[in-house]
């Protein structure tokens, strides 16, 4: 018997491949092992699963996956994915660094949020890039906008991940679609940072872009780091 989870790829994410310095999001396989344990997992009790226990590495000047995971696991996200019957099955967030192959590293806070249906990511980037300068690097973005700030729509590939339950070895093949809305943390496009969220569907299907869009305006706003000007 296997349990499988996916997760977007990381050398799918275009502009770090194009440019060192940017990290749009990640996946971290060793942290894919520690969530292993619960993602997918049904909660033994009605309750929605709480954030556990965060592992923060980062400068206070940056954003704390705990924070990320407290804005992102609110009790009406079900609903903004348009999946109002589910809850929250785990809740995780962390903040560390990623080494860059010149040896470099850029700050990597994240959180996630896993429901029978969907699987919700929220990462903050801190590249000098702008939101429009990244689009161009990517081949299906799209402009838009998330409360007035300036935003991009784009794909990226996933990997599954299987995990066999009694032999405790793991297979890796390629996943679905995830949809992601890459939005500056300012009204202003001025290359000071962005937030990001992305969805992707546990049964593969490509993910609903009014969700995604619905989930990041609801709860980017509550983001520290989020400004109306």
């Amino acid at each position: 018997m296997t349990d499988g989870i996916g997760a977007p790829e990381k050398d799918g994410r275009p502009v770090v491949q194009a440019i060192a310095a940017v990290g749009l999001f990640a996946v971290v396989v060793g942290g894919l092992w520690a969530q292993s344990k619960f993602v997918h997992q049904k909660s033994v009790t009605s309750e929605p699963a709480a954030c556990s226990k965060s592992t923060d590495r980062l400068p206070a000047r940056y954003i704390s996956g705990a924070r990320l995971c407290k804005a992102l696991n609110r009790p009406d996200l079900p609903a903004l994915l348009g999946t109002p019957g589910e809850q929250a099955e785990s809740a995780s967030g962390s903040g560390d660094w990623i080494t860059l192959a010149g040896g470099g590293k850029i700050a990597d806070p994240d959180a996630t949020v896993s429901l029978d249906t969907y699987t919700v990511k929220l990462s903050a980037s801190y590249e000098d890039l702008t939101v429009a300068e990244m689009g161009d690097l990517m081949g299906d973005a799209r402009k838009t906008t998330i409360q007035g700030h300036p935003a991009v729509l784009y794909s990226s590939p996933t990997i599954s991940i299987g995990f066999n339950l009694g032999g405790g070895k793991a297979t890796t093949g390629p996943g679905g679609t995830a949809r992601c809305v890459l939005v500056s943390k300012h009204a202003k496009d001025d290359g000071k940072g962005t937030f990001e969220v992305s969805i992707w569907r546990q049964d593969d299907v490509l993910p609903d872009d009014t969700a995604l869009v619905r989930a990041a305006e609801r709860v980017l706003p509550t983001v520290p780091g989020w400004t109306g000007s």
